[in-house]
């Protein structure tokens, strides 16, 4: 416990009147306490913006085969959370901004509300999908003996998704998204593809 407001008499600021009963100390990784613990997770954070546009730089362009090289060493979950995040508000805007042409287009007379529910299926769909393709790949290469990391997966397809982005932008939905999905597509022959 400290005194407030600190002494000015004594120039010494707060005061400590007793010492902290408990110490609060990092728990260990390997403790399944450690899940929910933050301080577990900062490795999977810890990258600077030269690595991550790095990083987006190869994972547009995947045939280079660098990228896995970019990864091995420190794989992290930036792709993961922010891309799919990126690609859930942006699809919800423009999924909304669709509706609102198409609404103009048909009856100019009637008032446009912003649908929330966009949102909630655009999260829904990548954040599944962007979880559990990772997954299920880590799941059956365990299976079949192979020494797979689920953090290298996790890592290697949220920087994939970032190729979706300007899919999320185009007009002729259908034809870039044709065209992103084969580098992605690549992506992973190379993953499963011997060295």
């Amino acid at each position: 416990m400290q005194i407030f407001p600190p002494n000015n008499g004594s120039g010494r600021g707060y005061q400590t009147l007793e010492a902290p009963a408990e110490s609060f100390e990092q728990q260990p990784p390997n403790n399944w306490k450690g899940v929910f613990n933050i301080s577990s997770y900062t490795q999977y954070f810890n990258v600077d913006t030269d690595v991550v546009i790095n990083r987006l730089i190869s994972s547009f362009h995947p045939t280079a085969g660098d990228f896995f090289n970019k990864i091995e060493a420190n794989p992290d979950l930036y792709g993961l959370i922010w891309i799919t995040t990126t690609l859930v508000f942006m699809l919800s805007c423009f999924g909304n901004f669709a509706t609102y042409l198409m609404q103009k287009h048909t009856d100019g007379t009637t008032t446009w509300s912003f649908d929330v529910g966009y949102v909630n299926v655009a999260a829904s769909g990548i954040y599944g999908s962007a979880i559990a393709v990772p997954m299920a790949f880590y799941f059956l290469l365990q299976y079949l003996g192979s020494n797979a990391s689920l953090i290298r997966f996790w890592c290697m397809w949220g920087y994939s998704l970032s190729i979706f982005m300007p899919t999320a932008v185009s007009f002729f939905h259908f034809i870039v998204l044709v065209c992103h999905s084969s580098p992605k597509s690549h992506h992973l022959v190379n993953l499963f593809s011997p060295n």
